[in-house]
């Protein structure tokens, strides 16, 4: 089984969590692709950082950027404070208040945990109005102290309970206030505890804690608000670092998914059932979406592409990866396929379908550069034994001992002299032929200003050159130049041969739209060219002219392949010939 090489592995990887982007939800919005954005390292704010800047210094509350506030902490805070309310109006309003002891001020028990209870209701409900979160969350613990302060004078048997679910609201205080603040209320709860010690020894009655009881929860609020606050922050700070890597990681898989849309491999990912699953633009449009857009609907591969489906079982059977060429559209190129799977154990299949004609592009250009080495001295070498024949026979033209036999057989050396030169120009230019770089060109436009040129280089007389375009605008992708050397082969030709007895050629060229290509169909009266000629009309140097080079057809058709277009020879029943020159419509993708 052949490996599909090492960007399979990466695309394997990104397409895993490009699969798992489409198919699961996520926790956190992604941002849509990296529009306004810039991918970079996450930054570590300065401690001194204000409110609404990106940071959380030491010092700094987690309430001045109400951006990154946990409100559902605020909001289980608020209805933790509600619970403990509520028990205690329920203890007290319900035969079981003899659990909390004697009650010493049962009037007074009985109204604070009313008004604790409704004053709790009051922060649940509007305790996560942004506007005002540093005011609810310092008057709320402010409420819970003093209810706690008058709960445990009044009902001195469940005072250190009350105390000790006091630990928690400066806790959760001090978790989402500065510093300052936390210990601050962490103090308010221990002088509150110190008042309501002297509150009962002023009374005359027997305080139910000592003085030990006392200093060790004013140790343990100040202790726990300190400890609290430098969890929360680093709690923050991991939070902070958390979102700043997930906006980096998503802006990366942004870029990575925009890659492989835009990538010109083809790639699929297909499932057990050989139902497509991912695809992007380029697999799109080698399976016939005109659009492109890269979404593939869960389209059925068996039914877009069997063959290739039909490679795919066989891959997955375990047999070895065909290496002959496909073509999934007609009007698309050839393709490579390979497989590989998407991770390992998984059904998923990746499937890449590489342009085949990058290869042979590549094999063509080693070619032609070691043509164009060899043509150069090869030319240098052959025009120099031309030049001094063409040049013996000038002289030898100009002198009067020779007959018409004679001079008939100079002439027939100076005509194959011209050939030789005419192969050795045609080798030349096909040595140095340039890239195709194709644009959008109109061909209606564009046949209609060469014809017009045509007629102003070429001397026709009776002959007749005219454009048959039915549309207003054909938009192809071609190399202007290039389809400007194919045209005038094929028009040179037909004036030359299309052409019955003396009388004049009519030559026509016709441009229309076929589906996603463009078509021009350069057409004369001539005899036709036979069948078994016609088998043979692309092959170098084949001629069936004594003056012809029989290179011309063969750098046609060899333009016509480096822009992706096909030249092909169409017979016509009822007499003369056709070429049919069929380039990618504006759309196609063209390999680069």
């Amino acid at each position: 089984m052949r490996d599909p090489g090492d960007s399979g592995g990466v695309l394997s990887g990104a397409l895993y969590w490009s699969y798992r982007a489409d198919s699961t939800p996520h926790r956190r919005d992604v941002p849509a692709g990296f529009r306004g954005r810039q991918a970079g390292p996450p930054q570590i704010p300065d401690p001194g950082s204000q409110k609404g800047s990106s940071g959380v210094s030491p010092s700094a509350s987690l309430i001045d950027r109400i951006e990154s506030i946990p409100r559902r902490e605020l909001y289980f805070f608020a209805l933790y404070r509600v619970l403990i309310a509520a028990v205690i109006a329920g203890l007290l309003y319900s035969p079981l208040s003899a659990m909390v002891g004697e009650a010493h001020h049962p009037r007074l028990a009985d109204t604070v945990a009313a008004i604790y209870l409704l004053l709790s209701l009051l922060a649940l409900a509007i305790g996560r109005n942004e506007r005002w979160l540093r005011p609810i969350v310092v008057s709320g613990v402010l409420v819970d102290i003093v209810a706690a302060t008058l709960l445990s004078h009044a009902l001195p048997g469940a005072s250190a309970g009350i105390s000790m679910s006091l630990l928690f609201n400066i806790a959760a205080a001090a978790t989402l206030l500065p510093l300052s603040w936390g210990l601050g209320l962490a103090i308010a709860a221990s002088v509150a505890t110190g008042t309501e010690y002297l509150w009962k020894v002023l009374e005359g009655g027997d305080p139910t804690r000592t003085l030990a009881e006392l200093a060790m929860f004013a140790t343990s609020y100040l202790a726990l608000a300190f400890i609290s606050f430098q969890v929360g922050n680093r709690a923050r700070r991991n939070q902070q670092l958390a979102n700043q890597r997930g906006d980096e990681v998503a802006n990366l898989f942004q870029i990575n998914e925009l890659i492989i849309r835009r990538m010109r491999t083809g790639v699929l990912v297909v499932d057990a059932d050989s139902r497509i699953t991912l695809a992007n633009e380029a697999a799109s449009m080698l399976l016939g979406d005109s659009d492109g857009n890269g979404e593939s609907g869960r389209l059925d591969l068996t039914s877009a592409a069997p063959e290739l489906a039909r490679r795919l079982q066989r891959w997955r059977n375990g047999w070895a990866q065909d290496e002959l060429p496909l073509q999934l559209n007609p009007d698309q190129p050839e393709v490579q396929p390979r497989f590989a799977r998407l991770l390992a154990g998984s059904e998923l299949a990746l499937v890449f379908l590489d342009d085949s004609s990058v290869v042979s592009r590549r094999a063509e250009s080693l070619t032609l550069s070691a043509m164009g080495r060899f043509s150069a001295s090869l030319a240098h070498e052959i025009r120099n034994p031309l030049a001094a024949i063409n040049y013996a026979v000038q002289l030898l033209e100009e002198g009067t001992g020779f007959n018409e036999s004679d001079r008939r057989l100079l002439q027939i050396i100076r005509q194959q002299c011209q050939r030789t030169n005419g192969i050795v120009e045609s080798v030349l230019g096909l040595a140095r032929r340039e890239r195709a770089t194709p644009e959008n060109v109109d061909l209606a436009a564009f046949v209609r200003r060469f014809v017009l040129e045509y007629k102003q280089g070429q001397t026709l007389e009776t002959d007749s050159i005219e454009p048959i375009i039915n549309d207003s605008s054909v938009m192809a992708q071609v190399d202007a130049k290039h389809l400007y050397q194919v045209l005038t082969v094929l028009v040179h030709n037909a004036l030359k041969y299309g052409r019955i007895g003396q009388q004049p050629a009519r030559v026509r060229l016709r441009v229309a739209q076929h589906e996603r290509s463009a078509v021009i169909d350069v057409m004369d009266r001539g005899p036709g060219i036979p069948e078994s000629v016609a088998a043979q009309l692309f092959r170098p140097f084949f001629t069936t002219s004594e003056h012809g080079t029989g290179l011309g057809l063969y750098i046609a058709r060899e333009l016509c392949r480096a822009n992706q277009a096909r030249l092909d020879y169409i017979p016509v029943p009822a007499g003369g010939s056709c070429f049919r020159l069929v380039l990618p419509g504006p759309h196609t993708l063209l390999p680069t």
